[in-house]
């Protein structure tokens, strides 16, 4: 809140005053000032008395025919041009702002998403330097808990909200695959039917993960329910846990991460998958998306599957 002693001078218009007295001012004459600001001169005149009423000082006194500043005057005159360059310093902030040569971006994504948010945000950050970025990890409850707080610019679900108070727009397939050790005996067989995975004992993300959800709806389709052996926070433990033989789970394609092979993980060929998701851009209804936010979405759509599903292809082939 502005300091008590200058409020006075928010609430009577006083910049469009300030703009009158500093052209008579300069120019020495109200008829002048009125010709270069293209008023007529009672409004000249009319807005000193005003501003000289807020100020409770006379700004001018007519000697003969001329005008001069008093002392208050000229102490304001010196003001004003400090007060308009710190006005052109906003102008050129917001201007580099338009521009992206400045600004920051809050992104939060769901846990998965750490596997390519930094790659999209890295190639971002390398054509626009001077953006500052910071990226929140979080499982869909917390992601769920920020956006209902309005805590970042955008987020990234892998099983987006539905209702609605948000806007999402898909940006990226995520597909859910069902990951084994590479020695599991599914591993070999193809056309693996959905009941023979039932079968198997599950590893499963913790209440409030997108994967669990997705994982259960998968199990519900088909009427059955998962044997559950293990319940585990992060998908990096499951595929320890998976790597160490203790069972089966459902995971987005992503979890493998875009540069590292697993040679001790196998996807499985089971009946109905892999599932078909997407990536979406998630953010409030009436939110005002900032220019650097809208700017990082409209990047995303044109070079994400450039930069994220055609690195995915290749390290397919190089495995297959």
């Amino acid at each position: 809140m502005p300091p008590a002693r200058v409020r006075r001078y928010l609430r009577h218009g006083m910049l469009p005053q300030l703009a009158v007295f500093e052209s008579a001012a300069r120019l020495g004459s109200y008829t002048r000032a009125a010709e270069a600001l293209h008023v007529a001169q009672p409004t000249v005149s009319s807005q000193i008395k005003k501003l000289s009423e807020v100020l409770g000082l006379p700004l001018f006194e007519q000697i003969g025919k001329k005008v001069h500043l008093t002392a208050a005057g000229a102490a304001l005159y010196e003001a004003c041009g400090r007060v308009f360059d710190a006005l052109a310093g906003i102008e050129d902030t917001l201007a580099a702002l338009r521009g992206l040569e400045a600004g920051r971006l809050r992104l939060a994504v769901s846990t998965t998403g750490k596997y390519f948010a930094p790659r999209l945000l890295g190639e971002f950050v390398r054509r626009h330097p001077g953006i500052e970025v910071s990226l929140q990890i979080h499982n869909r409850q917390a992601l769920m808990d920020r956006l209902a707080r309005n805590e970042d610019d955008l987020y990234i679900f892998a099983t987006p909200p539905v209702g609605d108070a948000v806007v999402c727009q898909p940006i990226l397939a995520n597909p859910l695959v069902v990951f084994a050790h590479a020695d599991h005996p599914l591993a070999r067989r193809r056309n693996i039917p959905f009941v023979a995975l039932a079968k198997e004992p599950f590893l499963i993300r913790e209440a409030g993960s997108g994967t669990r959800l997705a994982a259960y709806e998968a199990f519900d389709r088909h009427r059955m329910e998962p044997r559950v052996r293990m319940e585990l926070s992060t998908n990096e433990a499951i595929k320890q846990a998976i790597i160490a033989g203790l069972g089966v789970s459902i995971l987005s394609r992503y979890t493998l991460g875009l540069d590292t092979e697993q040679p001790q993980l196998a996807v499985l060929d089971v009946e109905g998958f892999p599932i078909e998701r997407q990536w979406q851009f998630v953010y409030p209804v009436g939110k005002q998306v900032s220019p650097v936010a809208r700017a990082f979405m409209d990047f995303v759509r044109a070079e994400a599957r450039d930069l994220i599903q055609a690195r995915l292809g290749h390290e397919a082939g190089c495995r297959g």
